[in-house]
């Protein structure tokens, strides 16, 4: 049988190692926790995601653990609307749920290593580096010029008990910051982005916390009083890191999926889809081609893809976050929300 060693036991790496053919592969999985996490923030599913999903065979299972995302709003950090987006047929997963149902779907014949790697397994294996933005698989295959780029924004994300109202749902985008909330099971998740001095590694989440609740104290009601009730355990806090643009994501027997291949900014919500999307289409290629085929077609597929979502991200994150162009970017949107509420009122009037 083939050997495949997968560095990385996140969403990339278990999707990964659930959709190989285990007639044809002897797999192996390094991930360095030994448990699955418990606190996480929650994931849009897009279309595309829920294909890889439905491909593994957990789609339905995923749909029954999560809400519906239904409509949210894009708003000023006072709450006032700018336009209302339809989610469609998305719904949203929280991450410690995506991951349980990808490891149950793991085959029993798939090895299971809890290990730190420290340099990629010369036994002779395919190596996919699913080891995220921090790659190890990255760095000793690509060199030294593709380490991982610190951001100036802290990404803060937590949980609560009680749901959020209809009304509240959706992004608030203040000067330099924003602040989400969304419906999740059993209660709603929340999230808040903005520049910060902390870190970049052990971040204490009790004082980024109190750093949010100082920063956000003139914005909207529903956010101070979501950061109100949030507590230091049932929130994570990290700096966000980016991945550079890599002219391949294969180079001879090793090859990156995830966020190992292409970290980005999750202001359109893509990198766990992006991640499930990488998986399933390398095994589907390595599942029915010879290696050098399956690589290449993968690194087609899969390259300009991904840095076309990667380079949206970022552009939308400028938007998003923008501080001194914020009284611009602010104006520009009430005019367009103006000329719209104009333009409905004109056209029920014909």
């Amino acid at each position: 049988m083939e050997r495949i060693t997968i560095v990385g036991g996140g969403i990339a790496g278990l999707a990964l190692a659930a959709a190989l053919d285990p007639n044809r592969f002897h797999v192996t999985v390094y991930e360095k926790r030994p448990e699955l996490p418990t606190v996480g923030n929650a994931l849009g599913m897009w279309p595309n995601a829920q294909r890889a999903l439905a491909r593994l065979g957990i789609l339905d299972q995923a749909r029954a653990v999560s809400p519906v995302l239904g409509s949210g709003s894009v708003r000023n950090a006072q709450g006032e609307p700018w336009v209302t987006v339809e989610a469609g047929e998305m719904f949203g997963i929280s991450r410690i749920d995506l991951i349980r149902l990808l490891d149950g779907a793991v085959p029993a014949t798939v090895l299971r290593v809890t290990d730190t790697v420290q340099s990629v397994p010369a036994d002779g294996s395919l190596v996919v580096g699913a080891d995220g933005v921090h790659s190890m698989v990255r760095r000793a295959g690509w060199g030294s010029d593709t380490e991982v780029r610190l951001t100036p924004y802290l990404a803060l994300r937590g949980t609560l008990p009680t749901p959020v109202a209809p009304d509240e749902v959706g992004e608030y985008w203040g000067r330099g910051d924003l602040f989400g909330m969304a419906a999740a099971r059993g209660g709603s998740f929340w999230y808040a982005s903005y520049r910060s001095g902390l870190g970049p590694y052990g971040i204490d989440v009790p004082l980024a916390l109190e750093q949010a609740r100082a920063r956000f104290a003139g914005h909207a009601a529903a956010i101070r009083r979501t950061l109100a009730a949030a507590t230091p355990e049932e929130c994570l806090a990290q700096r966000l890191w980016t991945v550079p643009r890599l002219r391949s994501y294969v180079t001879g027997r090793t090859v990156l999926i995830g966020d190992a291949a292409h970290g980005m900014l999750p202001t359109l919500g893509r990198g766990a889809c992006e991640s499930l999307v990488d998986a399933v289409t390398l095994a589907d290629l390595l599942n029915t081609l010879p290696e050098d085929q399956a690589l290449r077609a993968y690194n087609r597929q899969r390259r300009l893809r991904t840095r076309a979502v990667s380079v949206a991200s970022s552009a939308l994150g400028r938007v998003a976050l923008a501080d001194r162009a914020q009284p611009l970017r602010d104006r520009l949107l009430n005019l367009a929300r103006r000329n719209a509420r104009t333009a409905v009122g004109s056209g029920s009037g014909r």
